[in-house]
């Protein structure tokens, strides 16, 4: 499990195509550091498994699945990513709870800059809208935030001058993707009252 509290801005240093599937060679001297083989790692909000490490790199294997329904596939080489290890037991809870499993991907429609923050509009694919409500949270590239304003096709988000600095929210543009992961909990909640309406139609 992870919180959608960036470590690190890592960087996608080789890409190679396999028959199904995709390996990575990504830099992230922080988030390797004692990862081993078999360690989760998220990847722009998409948890991946450790294949190899070493001098502050590591590989990590991304099924056909995985880049149809993720913005991984547009990564190239030089792409800068966003890096998370999953929360340790005794840690912080410094965001929400985020599984690393991208329930699809939006794209930015707008950014409008302030003084002291950003505003970024952000399209929502069709099925996700019900999940996302104002002052409800949202993982974007990974990234834990707080929606200002949740419309029928898109939503808003603020970003500090840190998240700006620190992660690729600083600096994707208009047109750009981002992979979106919607509170657990709303999903659980309506399976659990979809399961209780079926019941009480029998």
């Amino acid at each position: 499990m992870f919180t959608g509290i960036v470590e690190e801005l890592g960087e996608v240093t080789a890409v190679e195509e396999l028959d199904d599937s995709s390996r990575f060679r990504l830099r992230g001297p922080v988030v390797t550091e004692g990862a081993k083989h078999g360690d989760s790692i998220a990847v722009n909000g998409v948890c991946l498994t450790v294949v190899e490490t070493g001098e502050g790199e590591f590989t990590a294997d991304v099924m056909a699945e995985t880049l149809k329904r993720s913005s991984l596939g547009a990564l190239t080489v030089g792409s800068r990513v966003n890096l998370e290890r999953p929360m340790v037991a005794d840690g912080r809870f410094g965001g929400h709870i985020v599984q690393g499993h991208v329930d699809g991907t939006g794209t930015i429609a707008e950014r409008t800059p302030s003084e002291n923050w950003e505003l970024v509009k952000i399209s929502l694919p069709a099925g996700l809208s019900r999940y996302v409500v104002e002052k409800g949270s949202i993982t974007v590239d990974g990234v834990s935030l707080t929606v200002v304003d949740a419309g029928r096709d898109h939503f808003t988000i603020s970003l500090i001058p840190t998240t700006l600095a620190l992660t690729t929210l600083g600096i994707k543009q208009p047109g750009d993707p981002v992979n979106l992961e919607v509170d657990v909990i709303a999903k659980y909640v309506e399976r659990l009252l979809g399961a209780d309406a079926e019941e009480s139609a029998k």
